[in-house]
């Protein structure tokens, strides 16, 4: 499952604890943002999209 945002894909991954994270990495396929599922996924419902606005 992976989702665009600014160009670059999220990719799904799993913590030690359990908890879903979404990983954003660069071209050397370093990471460039690792976030919680919960966090992206809310900051995703808060923000509109251009179709919307």
């Amino acid at each position: 499952m992976a989702k665009k945002r600014s160009g670059k894909k999220r990719t799904t991954h799993r913590s030690k604890t359990g908890k879903k994270l979404y990983a954003v990495r660069d071209s050397k396929g370093r990471f460039v943002d690792i976030q919680t599922y919960k966090r992206a996924h809310g900051a995703d419902i808060k923000r509109k999209s251009t179709k919307e606005q």
